[in-house]
């Protein structure tokens, strides 16, 4: 059993590793049990595992969806709904900004 599971060591392995290190873990959870044995919370552990392999899996989306059009709901900043509706401005909007800018005048003195 290993004692200490860092999370920065997790995030260096491969996926196929981290599965493999998921199933042991499972595994000696299920023995824990069958002892009726407590110790290091071994629950946290695959918790941990799970964690880093679906982070790893955000990260690789995110790469692929980076210059796409349109991102996954899930993948978009999550914010507040009033600072995400903030910069939000329709097409005509932009094409008014855009052809009729605010006017300049110059001020004779």
């Amino acid at each position: 059993m290993e004692k200490r599971i860092k999370v920065h060591e997790l995030r260096s392995k491969s996926k196929q590793e981290l599965l493999a290190q998921l199933k042991d873990l499972k595994a000696e959870l299920a023995l824990l049990r069958v002892a009726k044995v407590t110790g290091g919370a071994p629950n946290k552990l695959s918790k941990m595992v799970l964690t880093v392999i679906s982070q790893k899996q955000k990260a690789a989306l995110r790469e692929v969806y980076k210059n796409k059009k349109f991102m996954p709901l899930d993948l978009r900043p999550k914010k507040t709904r009033a600072i995400r509706s903030v910069s939000l401005k329709t097409e005509r909007e932009k094409k008014r900004e855009m052809y009729f800018p605010m006017r300049k005048f110059a001020i004779k003195v």
